[in-house]
């Protein structure tokens, strides 16, 4: 049986090595010739490669993922990396076309792994209609850019890549910088709809994380994974259901 290549589009390094990762278990006879972290880069790839599947971030910098399926769609399999809402879910369905999402779901993986096996020599589908309808449909989300917060008697601007991390404090948020903390009068799981997902990870049910603070990971005494930050000396647990985020560290 002839080995399938495949190309990895995705900008979040952490993501990238997971999928990568759980491809390599779940289909070890594939071969991932290269991977990219922006448009450009994967038209390049699969210029250079000639795959014939092609896992692709629908939001990268460079070249949107759409634009990018639109310039290669004809060549190879395209599996969207989404974290879109349902209605888009329910576009990739009609146009039958695969996708997983963010964070990754072994299983979910697994049944689209099982359909690309199928699909073997086949033409790929035609993509236009499916992206005629997410361009129209699905326009990028305006995610939240600064906060308002009381200190002292004053009012202070605090932009999101400023903040190492969120944290619940009753009816209140704690907004963590390297240098100050501020409370604002908004429950985390309100404030968290607002944030971009992609650069904000909620590691615990009241913990929500810049991954541009994160240095590292480890394990306390007891065995549980602990994220320690660029500048801040202290550590926040990451409860179970979050684990997986980090597997690649």
């Amino acid at each position: 049986m002839q080995q399938r290549k495949a190309v990895i589009a995705e900008d979040e390094p952490l993501l990238r090595a997971e999928l990568r990762e759980s491809l390599a278990k779940l289909w070890p006879d594939l071969a991932v010739c290269a991977e990219a972290e922006d448009g450009v880069e994967a038209l390049h790839a699969i210029e250079q490669h000639d795959p014939d599947i092609l896992f692709l971030d629908i939001q990268m910098p460079g070249l949107s993922g759409l634009e990018v399926a639109r310039q290669a769609g004809s060549r190879c399999h395209v599996v969207f990396v989404t974290a879109y809402d349902k209605y888009a879910v329910t576009a990739f369905e009609q146009g039958a076309v695969d996708y997983v999402m963010k964070p990754f779901s072994p299983a979910r993986l697994a049944t689209t792994i099982t359909r690309l096996k199928e699909k073997a020599g086949t033409a790929p589908a035609n993509l236009e209609g499916l992206l005629q309808t997410l361009i129209r449909n699905s326009a990028p989300k305006e995610y939240l850019r600064w906060i308002t917060a009381s200190q002292g008697q004053e009012l202070r601007l605090i932009t999101v890549e400023e903040v190492c991390y969120f944290q619940a404090d009753n009816k209140y948020t704690l907004i963590v910088t390297p240098h100050q903390e501020s409370l604002i009068r908004r429950p985390i799981k309100e404030l968290v709809q607002e944030l971009d997902p992609a650069m904000f990870w909620q590691i615990h049910r009241g913990t929500v994380i810049n991954v541009n603070a994160i240095a590292g990971v480890q394990r306390d005494l007891s065995g549980q994974l602990r994220v320690k930050l660029k500048e801040r000396k202290e550590t926040l647990p990451v409860s179970d259901p979050y684990v997986h985020l980090f597997k690649s560290m």
